[in-house]
């Protein structure tokens, strides 16, 4: 007996059809969605990216809080594949997260300072008078000045009167912690900045960007400019250096470890180095003074 076939009306046949190819398309489309679920590329790191790629002498980097920007400063050095490597890493950054600039002249740090200190055959400059947790009286100034010397004097060829007791030096920092022989030394909290006049010296504060400070070296004498960023890494030519103050103030050899201060008697940093001088201009670091007096353990005045 023939099997009997149910005739299926012709608009049933087109409504099935047009269904399977819904369906295969619905097939195909699944796998294509899930294959542009990606994961999210994780945000770069300025500052990491730099310090991977661009470590290179005569580079720096300083962060703006305020904008949220990273300011690179190349100095005269940096040239040819120093400076080829120092873009692609900026490139590699990209988008409004970062700026670069020249600076004149080479860094390098100011060795050799307020009022003068002499230790064997380097000068350097006086920071800040300060106190230890102890009590006793004692010296800041810049680290990289004790590389050389450990007793130090106020007068050039004169008998030391302090000796340096801590210091960092390349590193997280360019500070030192030079101790008063004389227990009984009354070191007063205050700049000598020329001419008979004193700033006295009331605290210690942080740095902000656009902030007008002052600096006295021993080189230079008072001068003044703005800070222009914080947290900066400077790549020396003796060593990288980290979470530094970048300013438009001059300094030369010798102004190293002098003081860095606003007109209201704050104390805000140690002259580390940078590049320029004082006829051009040009870009100096400080250390700031709050985190060497905790790395030391000590205080602002007596």
């Amino acid at each position: 007996m023939r099997p009997r076939h149910r005739k299926i009306p012709r608009t049933k046949i087109v409504a099935i059809s047009a269904a399977v190819v819904l369906a295969g398309a619905a097939a195909v489309a699944l796998p294509q969605a899930y294959a542009t679920d990606t994961a999210p590329v994780p945000e770069v790191n300025p500052t990491e990216t730099l310090r991977a790629k661009a470590a290179i002498p005569g580079t720096a980097w300083a962060t703006d809080p305020d904008t949220g920007q990273v300011l690179v400063t190349a100095d005269s050095t940096v040239n040819g594949g120093k400076w080829d490597t120092l873009m692609s890493a900026v490139r590699s950054i990209g988008g409004d997260k970062i700026r670069v600039q020249r600076s004149t002249g080479a860094f390098r740090l100011f060795a050799e300072g307020g009022d003068a200190i002499f230790g064997g055959s380097s000068r350097c400059s006086l920071g800040f008078n300060v106190t230890t947790n102890n009590g006793a009286p004692a010296i800041l100034t810049a680290g990289h000045c004790v590389t050389g010397a450990r007793r130090w004097a106020v007068t050039q060829g004169g008998a030391p009167v302090a000796t340096a007791r801590q210091s960092t030096f390349p590193g997280n920092g360019d500070f030192a912690l030079l101790t008063y022989d004389n227990a009984a030394t009354r070191a007063p909290s205050a700049v000598d900045v020329g001419g008979g006049r004193l700033v006295q010296i009331r605290r210690a504060a942080e740095a902000r960007v656009n902030q007008q400070v002052f600096r006295m070296g021993s080189t230079t004498g008072l001068r003044n400019g703005r800070v222009t960023g914080l947290r900066a890494t400077v790549n020396y030519p003796e060593g990288t250096v980290t979470g530094l103050i970048q300013t438009t103030v001059c300094a030369e050899p010798g102004d190293s470890g002098g003081s860095l201060f606003t007109q209201d008697g704050s104390a805000i940093g140690l002259t580390s180095g940078g590049s320029g001088n004082c006829q051009t201009g040009g870009t100096t670091f400080f250390q700031p003074v709050t985190t060497a007096l905790t790395a030391v353990g000590a205080r602002i005045g007596g």
